[in-house]
């Protein structure tokens, strides 16, 4: 299959493109500055521009790229970056990709658990209505954006991902290596849930999507069992064989991260329901398997 990425160069675009080359499917990079190499079509979000022409023969698009929740200080106009980077992206691939003439048969547009909110233990799955706030907000807006590829008749699909766990890159990869200092522990009171996934599951699962041609909608990128922050700090200390006596307050994490804070205390218990009634298979659906894989 001829294939096409945006977000190519993050944490999950690049092993993404790495297990697509290894299986010899011929892989399209999206990005934002003059292409340098054959394997590469311009795209400009800000402009709504994409060279559509470069993205013939595609079978499937999928659609990662985005500013990083948790890269800066939630300032006023990080907080329209987050929104506008993944809003507009995703506004021009579906526009894009519903004018063409021959367009892919399948568009897989990133998406993230944070659209249900606070869920607190109530475990959570597809069905959910959206939850309140800044990213719910956003995640909404985001899946949006899409509407253009789903009214061309294009399957669309949203992977709806939780925190990945990777030794480096995204949210996990900055823990590795606090825990490995010894300086790892509790964040808050660390009863709040979080729903993770190993790297190797979600490419495992980004690609059944794409295969899966009776998927459409929003479909939950997590291990079939969350943990609470307590648990998974428990099984970090275990594996990296440090102590994890150190406990980040909740003040003191709203100190340091301002509004983000909040969002980082809160609680998600997604369940990945419709990957499960597809038949996707987990490699690593208990928090220790994905660490130590990690």
């Amino acid at each position: 299959m001829r294939i096409a990425i945006t977000g190519s160069t993050g944490l999950i675009g690049s092993a993404l493109v790495r297990s697509l080359r290894a299986d010899g499917h011929d892989v399209v990079r999206l990005v934002r500055r003059p292409p340098s190499a054959p394997d590469e079509v311009r795209w400009d979000p800000r402009s709504q521009e994409v060279d559509t022409a470069g993205l013939a023969g595609c079978t499937a698009v999928v659609h990662l790229a985005g500013a990083g929740v948790g890269d800066h200080r939630w300032t006023a106009s990080y907080k329209r970056e987050i929104r506008d980077s993944r809003v507009l992206g995703t506004r021009a691939v579906a526009t894009a990709l519903a004018a063409m003439d021959t367009p892919p048969r399948v568009f897989v547009c990133g998406s993230a658990i944070g659209y249900y909110g606070d869920t607190g233990d109530r475990r959570t799955d597809e069905t959910a209505s959206a939850g309140t706030g800044f990213l719910p907000d956003v995640c909404v807006d985001w899946e949006a954006a899409a509407r253009p590829a789903q009214d061309a008749g294009i399957r669309t699909v949203f992977a709806r991902t939780g925190l990945v766990v990777a030794r480096s890159g995204g949210a996990w990869g900055r823990l590795f290596p606090v825990f490995r200092l010894g300086l790892g522990g509790r964040l808050g009171d660390g009863s709040q849930y979080w729903s993770f996934i190993s790297l190797h599951d979600h490419i495992a699962a980004l690609r059944h999507l794409i295969d899966t041609d009776d998927l459409t909608g929003p479909v939950n990128l997590t291990a079939p069992e969350p943990v609470t922050n307590r648990e998974a700090t428990a099984v970090m200390g275990k594996y990296l064989g440090r102590p994890t006596l150190f406990t980040v307050p909740a003040p003191v994490l709203r100190i340091a991260l301002g509004e983000f804070a909040d969002d980082v205390l809160s609680s998600q218990r997604i369940i990945p329901q419709r990957l499960l009634d597809s038949g996707f298979t987990f490699a690593h659906p208990r928090i220790m398997d994905a660490v130590r894989a990690a």
